[in-house]
């Protein structure tokens, strides 16, 4: 792979962990042979260091940009506000006119606060929550980030989190006080979580995932609504993966059910950091008895291409297109596995989707699926993050190439060696230490 592979190497000597992003890292897709870095991007194609060019049905910018790399609207927004200034003494207007925006989408809402990343804006949620309520503990369902109040769950039970989406995330760091302060639950499990709020008088916040990888079932979202209400918890709501990809908007909207609060994050700024805590207007407000302030949260880039993506998205409908991608892909996925007498598990929303195969080597296959994909031109592993870049050509060229992938799957199952036709190792799975 050549300079991206270098850089990688040099990386690693100084950034710990090789780069900022887990999901990112060149041992989590295809160890050694990862292009690593890019040059330029646009619509769903990718320019590594070297020149060469791939298409992306991969995560595409781990589900940032479902209007495609470098939306010509969206940049044009953008690339004003940097020529007419991104960050002065006073504030930008922009914040304003999104706020607006995003409480005339949730009118059971009546406050906005922003940030730049989601693990952040899941942060200050939970702060926000917690001065309202005036109590400390959490029940926590799904992922939400890197900060000690969500990782100290791992401190209750060894890798508690490993059924929220990664296994094997570390608490070093996070302080030993913050042991059982929140308190995993699983999905669509009405009883434990019922348990746990009935066990805990001191518990004032449920923060859950819409979905992640299957819906509710028994009315499993209204039950934890009525919970809430009963009980004076609030409801927090983590859209930050799952927003705008069926709706324009919040996946509850899909349901009908909604939170107190809610946090917007991934897609709402296709590319560009923004993320957004929106809530009653009672609890937001007792942001105001907390502290919670940072210069780069009033940027200007963020909230104007927010606006700009939001008016985009609603403009082509972009939920839709990218839930009927997705839920194509499924039906290819499954098609192709029924062909060559696979089993594959699939998971996820349609435009978060993706699948594994039942075999002890999954692992293995992901890597070499990842590997050949490679070779033919295209990032891509065992799922797919859609995009309205994605036109049918590259979707059937996509499972054209997949297809012969799938078969020479078949014959290591039959008893061909996988390890011996991978150029490297295998692809980690979760969080490991690297050396």
């Amino acid at each position: 792979m050549g300079k991206g592979q270098d850089l990688y190497k040099k990386a690693k000597t100084m950034i710990p962990g090789g780069t900022m992003l887990l999901s990112k890292r060149p041992e989590q897709l295809l160890p050694e042979n990862w292009p690593s870095y890019f040059s330029k991007s646009k619509g769903c194609r990718v320019w590594d260091l070297d020149g060469n060019e791939y298409i992306d049905c991969s995560m595409m910018g781990i589900g940032t940009n479902t209007l495609g790399y470098a939306n010509p609207a969206v940049d044009e927004a953008v690339m004003k506000v940097v020529r007419d200034g991104n960050l002065t003494t006073l504030n930008c207007p922009e914040e304003v006119y999104l706020a607006e925006k995003l409480l005339e989408m949730n009118p059971w809402a009546g406050g906005v606060r922003y940030t730049r990343g989601g693990g952040e804006a899941n942060s200050v949620c939970v702060r926000i929550a917690r001065a309202f309520t005036g109590k400390d503990k959490i029940a926590i369902c799904g992922y939400h980030g890197w900060h000690d109040w969500y990782v100290s769950v791992n401190l209750g039970e060894n890798d508690a989190l490993a059924g929220h989406l990664l296994p094997g995330i570390p608490t070093g760091g996070v302080p030993r006080g913050l042991r059982g302060t929140a308190i995993p639950f699983h999905y669509n499990n009405f009883e434990e979580l019922e348990a746990i709020v009935d066990g805990n008088p001191d518990l004032g916040i449920i923060k859950m995932e819409v979905c992640r990888n299957f819906g509710p079932e028994n009315d499993f979202l209204q039950k934890v609504r009525n919970l809430a209400t009963e009980r004076g918890i609030v409801l927090i709501f983590d859209e930050c993966t799952s927003g705008f990809r069926e709706t324009f908007g919040g996946l509850f909207l899909k349901y009908g059910v909604e939170p107190d609060m809610a946090v917007f994050s991934k897609t709402m700024g296709n590319g560009y950091a923004i993320c957004a805590v929106v809530g009653r207007k009672d609890i937001m407000d007792a942001a105001q008895g907390s502290w919670i302030s940072s210069t780069f949260w009033t940027e200007r880039i963020g909230p104007t291409a927010a606006l700009a993506t939001l008016a985009e998205m609603e403009r082509v409908k972009s939920w839709e297109t990218i839930t009927r991608l997705g839920l194509e892909n499924k039906r290819r996925w499954q098609a192709l596995a029924d062909k060559y007498g696979l089993e594959i598990e699939q998971w996820g929303i349609p435009a978060l989707a993706g699948y594994t195969f039942k075999s002890p080597n999954h692992l293995a296959y992901k890597t070499y699926i990842t590997q050949e994909m490679l070779k033919k031109g295209f990032l891509a592993g065992n799922s797919m993050y859609t995009c309205i870049a994605h036109t049918p050509d590259i979707i059937d060229h996509y499972f054209e190439e997949l297809d012969k992938i799938f078969a020479d799957i078949r014959d290591f199952e039959d008893g061909r060696d996988v390890m011996k036709a991978l150029d490297g190792p295998v692809c980690q799975s979760g969080f490991k230490r690297l050396n």
